[in-house]
């Protein structure tokens, strides 16, 4: 089975996160939600509290098959701040394991230089952070190891490109048609 973690920040933009854990379960792929925090508690941009799952520094990151990070501000100020998950994202584009990040959070790959060459997009405004990329205004860019997508509207979108990459376009297709998405 496939294992993805999504990484919560102060800040992060909760729709974005929870469509991301809510359609990948409904998949049967395993995600945990990491707090980068200190704290399981995260609080969100607009206020909502989450619960996760794990803490970074309990996360054995060599079970894991991709690294999604959500957007928000200041979200994704955060997360490009936090060393030990910065570590393993240049770890996993190094490796070619899967990465992934949805609205700001895009700019953490580019602002690491991990874009270079690559299709990429993220929440309009921010496109001078994607250093390097070929930057595209498409919901979802999936360029070799790396997906990317614009925001809260293009979370499903999003999701669904994750679980594709894992299990196929009919899989995606199921859990699309099941929560009544086009």
């Amino acid at each position: 089975m496939s294992k993805v973690l999504i990484f919560m920040a102060e800040g992060h933009e909760e729709i974005e996160a929870l469509t991301v854990v809510d359609l990948l379960r409904r998949a049967g792929i395993e995600i945990e939600t990491v707090s980068i925090t200190g704290d399981k508690k995260v609080k969100g941009s607009h206020g909502i509290t989450t619960l996760c799952d794990k803490f970074i520094e309990n996360v054995n990151f060599e079970e894991a098959d991709m690294l999604v990070l959500p957007g928000g501000m200041p979200g994704t100020l955060n997360l490009g701040l936090c060393e030990p998950l910065m570590d393993q994202i240049h770890g996993f584009n190094t490796s070619g394991k899967k990465l992934a990040a949805i609205c700001a959070a895009p700019t953490v790959f580019g602002k690491a230089g991990l874009l270079e060459g690559k299709k990429a997009t993220c929440y309009p405004g921010m496109e001078g952070d994607l250093i390097g990329a070929k930057v595209s205004a498409d919901s979802v860019c999936h360029d070799g190891n790396i997906i990317t997508s614009r925001g809260l509207g293009t979370a499903i979108p999003f999701a669904l490109e994750i679980i594709k990459t894992f299990q196929g376009e009919e899989a995606a297709e199921k859990i699309a048609k099941s929560v009544v998405y086009k």
